[in-house]
């Protein structure tokens, strides 16, 4: 028997304006927000122009209905600071496309962004319909910018918010020292600072004239327009982060902080948010001796807003987010603040108003689940993008069934 009986209750009505806006409503489900509306039991979303309508525990009504038999929703999960799309082959150097040595600030791989990669549908398969892609290397500190993408696989549509916010690398380094480059990022803001409160003193035309796309990307930080991202695992980096905070007002968040358990009051008392790997828990280096499996949870209870991505180039390992974040919880971290790191935490950080969350007025991104979707045996049944129901058959999907598939020429022969 099928887990999901979808039955159509009414035709569309034609009228001279034409065809009238389908509705579709998940029903008897166990809806888990991550709103303030927090778990709502035996509930209906209903779904209309790929936005979510209503939210209800009163019978539902709509032209197709999905009958959820007391199975969990979640909003789609969104993973972040990765290259999804970017990259096919980590070895093929024509296939990797989100980094540039001499990019700098400007710099916008969502250019290359490629929706038809292998690797997106396989994401899907882990619950994931939005992600942030982030170049993660350059010769300046400031690597570039990242951009939020939707995961439906569809030319022109799937790069839904381009450059939301400024990439920097920081921290320890091969060559050099780790002084070098945050005096550098420090000189930066502070030049362009110089530059706006110069700007508006004057009456001079010089001083007047159109700003180019690095000062327009430094304002924008500088007035808390535009999140600065910034990669760096030191808990003293990250205190001298917080002073720069402080000092030039920047929405600042940390990617990385492999050692952030030392400094968690400084951080919560900064409002710094946090994006990390709940996974990491070995030191790579000196600049992550305090790595933990506890950290998530531990940031979690000292109030600061943690988001949950894969430890490394993550681009072929975004479909696993949902164990990591079972892991999370496994080491001290709750379970509604989990689902919270990998939707609306990431939503709130990069400024991603329609999705993160089931609330109305959002965009109907929604994965349903066999069970807990933190547990590894739980499987997804149904997911969606703007309310249009997408497939979860991957390439390894289709590489098992060429393969098993009955004949009588050997294995390798098999069309």
């Amino acid at each position: 028997m099928k887990l999901f009986k979808q039955t159509l209750l009414a035709a569309a009505v034609l009228s001279s304006a034409g065809a009238m806006a389908q509705t579709t409503a998940i029903i008897n489900a166990q809806i888990h927000t991550a709103s303030e509306q927090g778990v709502i039991k035996n509930g209906s979303v209903i779904i209309e122009d790929g936005k979510i309508k209503a939210i209800t525990t009163d019978a539902a009504t709509a032209d197709v209905i999905i009958d959820a038999q007391g199975k969990i929703v979640t909003p789609g999960f969104i993973g972040s600071m990765n290259q999804l799309g970017l990259v096919e082959v980590g070895a093929v150097a024509s296939s990797r496309d989100g980094n540039e040595k001499k990019g700098g600030i400007t710099f916008d791989p969502s250019l290359a962004f490629n929706p038809k990669s292998t690797l997106i549908a396989y994401a899907r398969k882990g619950g994931i319909t939005r992600d942030v892609i982030a170049p993660s290397w350059g010769e300046s500190p400031f690597v570039g910018l990242s951009s939020t993408v939707n995961l439906s696989g569809e030319f022109g549509t799937s790069v839904v918010d381009s450059q939301n916010a400024i990439i920097v690398n920081l921290g320890g380094t091969k060559d050099g020292s780790r002084a070098a480059s945050l005096s550098e990022f420090i000189d930066t803001l502070e030049e362009q600072q110089t530059k706006i409160a110069k700007a508006k003193k004057s009456d001079k035309k010089d001083d007047k004239a159109e700003l180019s796309k690095k000062e327009k990307l430094l304002t924008a930080a500088l007035n808390g327009e535009k999140p600065v991202v910034v990669r760096v695992s030191r808990a003293q980096d990250m205190l001298e982060l917080i002073k720069v905070k402080e000092r030039f007002g920047i929405d600042l968040v940390i990617s990385g902080a492999e050692d952030a358990l030392p400094i968690k009051a400084e951080l919560a008392a900064a409002k710094v948010p946090v994006i990390l790997s709940a996974m990491a828990n070995l030191p790579g280096d000196f600049d992550s001796l305090n790595a933990s499996l506890e950290t998530a949870g531990e940031l979690e209870k000292a109030g600061v807003l943690v988001a949950l991505t894969i430890a490394g180039d993550s681009s072929h390992n975004v479909y696993q987010l949902r164990y990591d974040a079972g892991n999370a919880i496994a080491n001290g971290m709750s379970r509604e603040g989990a689902l919270k790191a990998i939707t609306s935490n990431v939503a709130d950080i990069f400024n991603i108003e329609d999705a993160g969350s089931i609330e109305v007025g959002k965009a109907a991104d929604l994965a349903v689940w066999s069970a807990d979707p933190f547990e590894f045996s739980t499987t997804l049944e149904k997911v969606m993008i703007n309310g249009i129901e997408v497939s979860t058959e991957a390439r390894h999907d289709k590489l098992r069934d060429r393969y098993m598939a009955e004949t009588n020429m050997p294995r390798a022969y098999t069309k």
